[in-house]
């Protein structure tokens, strides 16, 4: 097991990787918090609480109260905070209670968001059980829901007490959702850690065959990337915008697909090729920087195929909330393990970039 020290102006806790975690989940819990308040809920997917609600439970006197969120971009909204809340306050919750978010990135945006709302705030760990979730989404504070107007723009910044990214789950994981998680860990190589881009180019079958040290490997190497960010800026101020790399384009285009006919991953993964093709533009990456991580992106493929005009994604940028004041800020790489957020990329470049993203599938994705 690995433990990752994330540290913020607002909080300091760990996040612990590795194997066998689930099983003695309470008294990790305790250890963190210092004790397990009596009113204890779990938000979780009926899908995860089927398969491991009897590894969850073993170590728990008294069981936690489940509260379930259906799977799904659709239900990610505010229409389920109410839901889930009412639930809570039915059930005896209070200011003491406490919530552990288990399940994968949905689950702990909605769950970090209830905790920072119900009753002005109720602390709360994350139990992620997908790699996505375990690399990106449950570390660094970002909780929220979205609107039909576009993705997160609801929400708030609320760091949890600490992290359990159990490598054990990941085996009943799909592969479609298994390689669209560790576009997030191509995406923290090319834009912060050099070595995780020639690890994963390198230990490739390793990785996708899921070998416990190969995993644990590339989620402590993502996670750390994302905890030296986030300590340096909690609240998306500067540095952190660089982890948006690939995702002003993933999220236009979930949005203009409805957020359903691509995993999250495989959006911010087109989204990657899209951004590459500006940083070439304007010379910030050579020709062969580019096709070397491009190569990487399909290496962790296929991506699906997409079936969206480019007219389509360029207007749902327009949403994206990174904008201030009408200007469409983009994070471009500069060499392999750099990144940089700009302000100056026009309609004109982001509507040729994704015209080259939609020229490339023949190359990166499946029917």
């Amino acid at each position: 097991m690995q433990t990752i020290r994330v540290e913020t102006p607002s909080a300091k806790y760990d996040v612990f990787a590795g194997s066998g975690l689930l099983e003695t989940l309470a008294p990790r819990i305790e250890r963190a918090v210092g004790r397990l308040p009596r009113r204890v809920f779990v938000l979780t997917s009926p899908e995860i609480w089927a398969l491991w609600s009897g590894a969850f439970l073993r170590s728990f006197a008294e069981p936690p109260l489940v509260l379930f969120l259906e799977p799904g971009e659709e239900h990610k909204t505010m229409k389920s905070v109410e839901r889930l809340t009412r639930e809570m306050v039915r059930a005896g919750g209070d200011r003491g209670s406490f919530l552990i978010a288990f399940g994968g990135g949905i689950v702990g945006d909605v769950g970090g968001f209830v905790a920072a709302v119900f009753m002005r705030g109720i602390e709360y760990v994350q139990v992620p059980t997908t790699f996505l979730a375990q690399v990106d989404s449950s570390v660094g504070g970002k909780v929220g829901v979205n609107l039909p107007e576009g993705k997160n723009l609801v929400g708030n910044f609320l760091q949890p007490r600490a992290v359990f990214a159990d490598i054990g789950v990941l085996g009943t994981l799909p592969d479609r959702e298994l390689r669209a998680g560790l576009m997030e860990s191509v995406k923290a190589g090319i834009i912060r850690d050099r070595a995780l881009v020639r690890f994963m180019e390198e230990h490739a079958d390793a990785v996708l065959e899921r070998e416990p040290k190969a995993l644990e490997r590339v989620i402590a190497a993502s996670i750390r990337m994302k905890a030296n960010v986030v300590r340096r800026d909690e609240r998306e101020g500067g540095l952190r915008m660089i982890l948006n790399f690939g995702h002003t384009v993933g999220h236009a285009l979930e949005q203009a697909t409805r957020y359903k006919a691509m995993l999250h991953g495989e959006a911010v993964a087109w989204g990657m090729v899209a951004a590459l093709a500006v940083a070439r533009r304007r010379g910030t990456i050579t020709g062969a920087q580019m096709e070397r991580m491009e190569k990487l992106i399909y290496r962790y493929g296929p991506l699906p195929k997409l079936r969206v005009s480019a007219g389509r994604v360029l207007a749902a940028t327009g949403s994206d909330k990174k904008n201030v004041g009408g200007v469409r800020r983009f994070v471009l790489p500069v060499g392999i393990g750099d990144a940089r957020v700009v302000e100056d990329v026009t309609p004109a470049e982001i509507d040729a970039a994704v015209k080259y993203m939609l020229g490339r599938q023949g190359v990166g994705s499946r029917e």
